[in-house]
């Protein structure tokens, strides 16, 4: 397969041609020959084509294909031989995604967004991530060009347009045949130049086998789209299966492209992230992982998988199999650096020389690398017409949404996500997790934009139509939906750290008196909004001492009640460093983004009012009579916003605080 030239030199015959004309096969090298080859990851790029936030509408240059495109552009002019992977969930996560999928699928003949830039790049090959399940067999069918022999996919359907690069997938089985749904694997014969044991450049071939692998849960994530229809194999057991026969079949190398992670718990068939014991499987030279959207290596990495034996987090490597993670949306660029030594019957891999990065696009001072100007054009279409679909309307509000007082009580930015997080949750636990069935589903959020950067800094989704960008503006971040189970004594521990979000109010002091801690991020200050729940925060009480009256259906919460509480996964496993979160008590890790999960609410419900879905407040400060005002601080002229909102106890004191910042000087009066 010949290597592919910089962007800015490819024609589109070259492009068409790169993955499926491969050339005649070379004489094999003299032994003592020599040659570095790069195998260059891309992983979790979830659609992100552009560096544009479709949500905010504006653009995002921290994230974006268009943005790696310039790094592998850069690796190539650095190695003499590279080799492109993708390793999947490439085709869903954005709304340019879910408007190809759900409103305007692409003509047979023209593949979709995501997979005409990777075909421009000169990827030549990829595999198949969990997430390219989530619209159907039947779709993916169409999108990949496959022809799948499954129930629900006609077979007499038109081969539509793929990618130009083959796509892997070892562990995944059509239930009517018995056969891996995509090629388990392929062996890619790759041109390289090399050097002889005399020194002087050579051009040989060498047989790359690229194998894929997702996680087995999808049965689980997407069960209503594959449940009958396919079945999947353990990581681990697909390996030992494979990988002798395609050394068997003249494989050199094999790089294993397995979209998943690291887990150091017992292996298990449905291991979700198997790649500590995929690298122990004999025969793999390189594996690329991926779904967890974590960097890999990094030697500041603070993830427990990371500090396993076996694992090196400083070198890359995994029982010595060099391992790269390109997170996630196009931030990163893996770089395995292959040094290859021809012993006379194969390659072999110099794994002391052998090097792995995860390269950034944003450098050291916060600046980005620029955007290859040749991916957008290629996009524009589908670009324009994303922007119009994610401003049509999901439904309509009849009240302002909107974060300014939700550190004083107001729940109207925060209740419909707790609502959308539990409905999810609760659904769910009741289809498949039969154990917690009989336990109370909660919900916790927090109001992720508090005016730590100005007083610009707060969500606020005004009363009409809500579309897909106010949906953004309502959860910020690129979170997972999780559920954890806890117990009584845990969710009171949980509300405590929550309630560092404030200062300890002396009652008897007579001057002005802060009420919010600007060293506690108000993404942390997590809160229910249940009419089940009620509690009460005394501030002026020493922190893990706040939380007062916590009653669930009226009666005291013990501390031996259970309870599956809805959150995300940054904060189930330990974001914020709150008590007993830590990834332990994890009981779903959704294969949905949360912002996903809180959408298709939002689209359900159509039809939002404060009773039902922005006024429940489970909690309140505990009255308490104060000699001095206790204030806080939020743009001016929002008195009635928080009148609206039942907050009768918070008036505007002045208009400009002082700080030159913009804002206005609030007090609140805690005795009712």
């Amino acid at each position: 397969m010949h290597a592919v030239s910089p962007l800015s030199a490819l024609t589109l015959p070259l492009l068409l041609c790169a993955p499926l004309c491969a050339p005649t096969a070379l004489a094999a090298p003299p032994a003592g020959s020599a040659a570095t080859l790069a195998v260059l990851e891309t992983t979790d790029l979830h659609a992100n084509v552009l560096s544009y936030d479709y949500y905010k509408l504006k653009p995002e240059p921290s994230i974006g294909l268009e943005r790696t495109a310039t790094l592998i552009r850069q690796a190539r002019a650095e190695f003499p031989n590279t080799l492109l992977l993708d390793n999947g969930d490439a085709i869903q996560g954005t709304a340019l995604a879910d408007y190809q999928a759900l409103v305007a699928p692409p003509p047979c003949d023209r593949a979709l967004a995501i997979y005409r830039a990777l075909d421009a790049l000169g990827v030549e090959g990829g595999g198949i991530g969990n997430h390219e399940f989530n619209y159907g067999l039947a779709y993916l069918s169409r999108v990949t060009g496959s022809a799948f022999q499954v129930d629900g996919v006609d077979p007499a359907a038109p081969r539509c347009a793929g990618p130009h690069f083959p796509l892997v997938l070892a562990n995944v089985y059509s239930s009517r045949t018995h056969q891996p749904l995509f090629a388990p694997y392929r062996i890619l014969d790759k041109e390289v130049s090399a050097t002889g044991p005399d020194g002087q450049a050579l051009r040989t071939t060498i047989r790359i086998g690229i194998i894929g692998f997702t996680p087995p849960a999808i049965l689980d994530w997407d069960k209503r789209a594959l449940e009958g229809k396919v079945y999947t194999e353990g990581v681990r057991e697909t390996a030992q299966k494979y990988l002798p026969r395609m050394r068997a079949e003249g494989a050199d190398l094999v790089v294993a492209i397995a979209h998943g992670g690291i887990d150091g718990a017992p292996y298990t068939p449905a291991m979700e992230n198997a790649g500590l014991y995929l690298a122990q499987v004999p025969g793999v030279d390189a594996m690329l992982i991926g779904h967890a959207h974590q960097t890999f290596p990094d030697a500041a990495s603070t993830v427990p998988a990371f500090n396993l034996p076996g694992v090196d987090k400083v070198r890359g490597t995994v029982f010595g199999v060099p391992t790269v993670m390109a997170s996630l949306w196009g931030k990163h660029l893996g770089v395995i650096g292959l040094h290859l030594r021809y012993d006379g019957q194969r390659w072999l891999v110099d794994k002391e020389r052998t090097t792995v990065e995860a390269r950034p696009i944003q450098n050291a001072d916060r600046s980005v690398v620029a955007a290859d100007p040749s991916i957008a054009p290629l996009v524009a279409d589908e670009h324009a017409a994303t922007i119009a679909y994610v401003q049509a309307p999901l439904g309509q509000s009849a009240f302002r949404m909107a974060s300014y007082f939700a550190d004083v009580g107001d729940p109207s930015a925060i209740e419909l996500v707790n609502l959308a997080q539990a409905d999810y949750v609760r659904r769910y636990v009741q289809a498949n997790l039969p154990a917690y069935a009989g336990l109370p589903v909660l919900s916790m959020a927090s109001p992720f934009k508090t005016g730590a950067a100005g007083p610009g800094d707060y969500t606020d989704v005004k009363p009409g139509p809500v579309a897909l960008n106010n949906a953004a503006d309502l959860y910020l971040y690129p979170n997972a939906l999780y559920a954890v189970k806890v117990t009584g004594a845990e969710l009171r521990a949980w509300l405590e750290k929550a309630a560092g979000r404030f200062r300890r109010i002396d009652p008897a002091a007579s001057g002005a008196q802060e009420l919010v801690s600007t060293a506690f991020a108000g993404f942390n200050f997590d809160m229910l909004t249940d009419p089940d729940v009620r509690y009460e925060i005394d501030i002026t009480r020493p922190l893990g001492q706040r939380i007062v009256d916590l009653r669930h259906r009226g009666a005291p919460v013990s501390a031996a009640q259970s309870f599956v509480v809805a959150t995300n996964s940054f904060r189930a496993n330990g974001g914020g460093a709150f008590p007993g979160l830590d990834g332990s008590k994890t009981v779903l890790a959704a294969p949905d983004a949360s912002r996903d999960v809180l959408i298709a609410y939002i689209r359900a419900a159509r039809q939002l009012t404060r009773s039902a879905h922005g006024g429940a407040r489970s909690w309140r400060f505990a009255p308490v009579q104060h000699a001095g005002p206790v204030v806080f601080h939020a743009p001016p002229g929002l008195e009635g916003l928080a009148q609206d909102a039942g907050l009768s106890n918070v008036r505007q004191l002045q208009p400009d605080d002082g700080s030159g910042k913009g804002f206005a000087l609030y007090g609140i009066d805690l005795s009712h």
